[in-house]
């Protein structure tokens, strides 16, 4: 470098250094001619006039009076302080709302991705109960209470149409020897206007006439239909096995009507237990059964006496063991089993729990059939859980007082037939009517006088027993003053329409439209708080003793 780039411009500033000192126009290692003294004219800082300041080197300011000297400025970027500070507190806020960025993405984040999870959860048990809904629910029975206990009058026929009848049907299924033949028939009777239900078990082996194919056991009803159905679907064929069932029980059950039917098979029902986590049940009495020993890791114990927990296996060998003990009492087991699988299936741990729903759709959805709509299993739900297991009625027709069928024998093979006799089921009509009543009929609790305007003795009494058999209040029985052997029945309703539905189910029993007016040509003076006069007529005699 020559003389002269080394020779400095006068009469120009100098540009600041790069640590923001000026240049005095020395270069460096040259003395300094002059040495430095703070301007004498500023007045020395207090602690007050600097409490508005902050600390640090700051390279940027003039002073305060705008000194216009080379060194009165050098001075004073010696005196001012760098606000270093200032910078470091808004990195801090920079790197804070980066953090809360960050945080509130990964919150979104976190949350889409629950939503997702809860959508496809949803999704998948949604599809899982359509898929099952398609198999298991193929709707066709109907009950007109199953959603309202104030039902429609017109879709009440006949006392005890207020109940929801189901049958629930039990078989062996493939795999099986008599896949078909259904081990299991039980009746679950629902009262949702009193919130009851009834169980009452129909022996398989009771003898009957089968619409078709003769006299046999009543398990082979369902099996022959099913081998014999022209219909090219399984859930044809099952329907077609219920009809001829159906048809089978009416001369038992005596215009009990079936609302739905439950069938599954034996995987089904150990599925479904496993599904709901095993069921409790207080066992009666030590079953012991070596013939099914080999199914019970060879322990001909099947159950003790007390409280037991059974798993799908140990369930299913507890409702089918009868060897060692009679159909009679393997039907009591079978209640026993259906009540806690009732009372498992609808406690909140149940149906909170996703993994048993799923389970439990496997199992019903593969090897089940019913005939319930997805509206009204939804409604039979709410009807159910609102019964407590105290009122739930488990019952046999073998047990005194109702000993009403016994152990027979048919060409060799061991039936069960009725102690009235043979195809007689008059006792066991009255017995299911007095444990199955309408409900509405119990609840309006209409007080009925009745008489008997014939001259056949006795009547009066008859049909007053016959219909406190249905639940009817019967307050008086007599005869008219005057015998007038009416051809029709009359029935006079006081209480001026009150009691729709008792009103119905008179009027339909009868078969005669209800008046409002009392004859007064009868010398009849029925109490006041009556609701029903019923003046019997000849139409009647003969039904009503005949009974």
């Amino acid at each position: 470098m020559d003389d002269k780039q080394k020779r400095p411009v006068w009469g120009r500033k100098s540009p600041p250094s790069i640590d923001g000192m000026v240049r005095s126009g020395r270069d460096l290692g040259v003395p300094v001619s002059r040495s430095y003294q703070p301007n004498r004219q500023q007045p020395t800082p207090t602690l007050g006039n600097l409490s508005g300041q902050t600390d640090g080197f700051h390279p940027s300011r003039q002073t305060a009076r705008g000194a216009d000297s080379a060194e009165a400025a050098e001075a004073h970027l010696l005196d001012e302080p760098i606000v270093l500070d200032q910078i470091e507190t808004k990195k801090r806020k920079l790197r804070f709302w980066q953090r809360h960025v960050k945080l509130k993405k990964l919150i979104k984040r976190t949350a889409l991705a629950f939503a997702i999870l809860v959508l496809a959860g949803g999704g998948y048990f949604a599809y899982k109960l359509y898929h099952t809904q398609k198999k298991v629910l193929a709707g066709g029975g109907k009950a007109a209470t199953v959603c309202t206990d104030d039902a429609d009058v017109s879709l009440l026929h006949s006392e005890g149409d207020s109940r929801i009848n189901i049958l629930l049907l039990g078989i062996g299924g493939p795999g099986h020897e008599g896949a078909n033949l259904t081990d299991t028939i039980l009746l679950a009777s629902v009262d949702p206007i009193k919130d009851k239900a009834t169980l009452i078990s129909i022996p398989r082996d009771l003898w009957v006439k089968i619409p078709r194919n003769g006299y046999q056991k009543i398990n082979a009803a369902y099996a022959d239909a099913v081998d014999q159905s022209t219909s090219k679907t399984q859930a044809g064929q099952e329907g077609d096995g219920i009809e001829v069932l159906d048809n089978t029980l009416k001369p038992v059950l005596d215009g009990i009507h079936i609302n739905y039917h439950v069938l599954l098979d034996f995987s089904a029902f150990r599925q479904m237990v496993d599904a709901l986590g095993g069921v409790t049940v207080n066992v009666p009495e030590t079953l012991y059964d070596p013939t099914v020993a080999w199914e019970n890791h060879y322990n001909p114990v099947i159950a003790k006496k007390g409280l037991q927990t059974f798993n799908g296996k140990q369930a299913l060998l507890y409702v089918r063991s009868r060897e060692t003990s009679s159909d009679f009492a393997r039907g009591e087991r079978q209640r026993l089993v259906i009540a806690a699988i009732k009372q498992k299936a609808l406690s909140a741990g149940t149906f909170a729990n996703p993994l048993k729903i799923s389970s439990l759709l496997d199992s019903l959805g593969q090897n089940v059939y019913t005939d319930f709509s997805g509206g009204d299993i939804k409604c039979l739900y709410r009807q159910i859980s609102t019964i407590p297991s105290t009122s739930i009625q488990s019952l046999d027709m073998v047990t005194p007082p109702n000993a009403l069928l016994t152990t027979g024998n048919m060409n060799g093979l061991s039936i069960v037939e009725p102690r009235a006799g043979l195809f007689d089921y008059s006792d066991i009509h009255k017995f299911l009517h007095g444990a199955l009543k309408d409900g509405l009929i119990v609840k309006e609790n209409a007080h009925i006088a009745v008489y008997n305007a014939t001259d056949t003795s006795g009547l009066a009494s008859a049909e007053t027993a016959k219909l406190k058999e249905y639940g009817y209040k019967i307050t008086k029985t007599d005869s008219t003053a005057t015998i007038s052997n009416p051809a029709t029945t009359t029935i006079i309703d006081l209480s001026k329409g009150k009691n729709k539905y008792t009103r119905n189910y008179l009027q339909n029993r009868f078969g005669v439209t209800i008046v409002n007016k009392l004859p007064s040509d009868l010398g009849i003076t029925p109490s006041a708080d009556t609701s029903f006069v019923i003046i019997l007529g000849n139409d009647v005699s003969s039904d009503a003793l005949q009974e």
